[in-house]
């Protein structure tokens, strides 16, 4: 028999009311946190998530029955949103178009919290020009038999090209085993031309560190190795903003560090729980992230120079200019 559902409480968001329904629905059992605890979580880290997430498209991915239940990524603006929840249009690699939520206030957030998203996945622009990236994203994968200590020896490699390419970046936990960093752009270059700088930060990170990093596309060619995925630059790909609760039992929380920090800090200390005061104490270790926007022009150079030139487009895409085959290696060798 369901547990009875309790009795549903209002909170006030800036100028908002904002319903939460059932706010003792277990979220995180083996934490013993509920709803109305991710909700509350949500409403302290609200003013610097949406530093975050301000004008951008936004996905959300919702855990309607706590972390045990099935997830969902919710595309789309849902149904019988507020008023108060902006929208704008984007367009999927297929051609398709969809109204994604726009966040602009921090009542959206705690909104979103009550539907049961746990992550806010920010597009990488702006609604003033959605075709035009103006972050630079890097998500370093730990593969199996790799752990989150080799992807901060890989993040320490990765912060090197970085300056060699006249670029600052800001590092976070991943709320996982990963790390991703994010690097401030001008709005002057598109998808394309976004993910080909990855691919260069990619290949030019493995030169230096072969036997730690890999830009492999294809599994079974990366080995025990830190893959960083380089189509999660592409449209449509997102990641796990900074502030973002994440689908592990822990309800670890994406969360900014110091590049010094990655090589000692545990990611799962960073929790619903704990974050608060890390935020209260530490403040905004990205609040700078906007402070100067770079380019992305000796990154490109790099790509054009390189021989291998275009990588595989994740299996949804359509074909794309110069891309190779989508086949694994080991299934072209036994074609030939």
């Amino acid at each position: 028999m369901a547990a009875a559902k309790s009795k549903a409480i209002e909170l006030q968001v800036g100028d908002q009311l904002v319903r939460v329904s059932n706010p003792d629905k277990p979220y995180f059992p083996a934490r013993g946190i509920t709803k109305g605890q991710v909700v509350e979580y949500y409403r302290t880290v609200a003013p610097v998530l949406l530093s975050v997430l301000r004008d951008r498209p936004v996905v959300l991915k919702r855990y309607v029955d706590g972390v045990e239940g099935e997830a969902f990524y919710q595309k789309r603006v849902p149904k019988g949103a507020p008023s108060f929840v902006e929208t704008v249009q984007v367009r999927f690699p297929s051609g398709r178009p969809a109204d994604e939520i726009c966040p602009t206030s921090e009542a959206v957030i705690v909104w979103a919290a009550n539907l049961g998203t746990f992550d806010f996945h920010p597009w990488p622009v702006r609604r003033s020009d959605v075709d035009h990236p103006d972050e630079l994203r890097i998500d370093l994968d730990p593969q199996p038999g790799t752990d989150f200590g080799d992807a901060a020896r890989v993040a320490g490699v990765l912060r090197e090209v970085l300056a060699d390419a006249g670029l600052t970046g800001y590092p976070k936990t991943s709320g996982g085993r990963g790390i991703h960093v994010a690097v401030r752009i001008r709005a002057e270059w598109d998808f394309i031309d976004v993910r080909h700088a990855v691919i260069a930060l990619a290949r030019e990170v493995e030169k230096r560190a072969p036997t730690l990093a890999t830009s492999a596309w294809w599994k079974e060619e990366r080995g025990e190795r830190v893959f960083i995925d380089f189509n999660q630059a592409a449209r449509d790909r997102t990641i796990a903003s900074a502030w973002s609760v994440r689908g592990t039992p822990r309800a670890t929380v994406s969360t900014p560090v110091t590049w010094d920090e990655l090589s000692t800090v545990d990611p799962d200390d960073f929790d619903v729980l704990t974050v608060p005061q890390f935020l209260e104490e530490r403040g905004d270790l990205h609040a700078s992230l906007d402070s100067e926007a770079f380019g992305i022009e000796t990154l490109l150079e790099w790509y054009a120079a390189d021989p291998r030139g275009e990588m595989p487009y994740p299996p949804d895409y359509p074909k794309m200019p110069g891309e190779p085959m989508r086949v694994q290696p080991s299934r072209a060798r036994k074609q030939e």
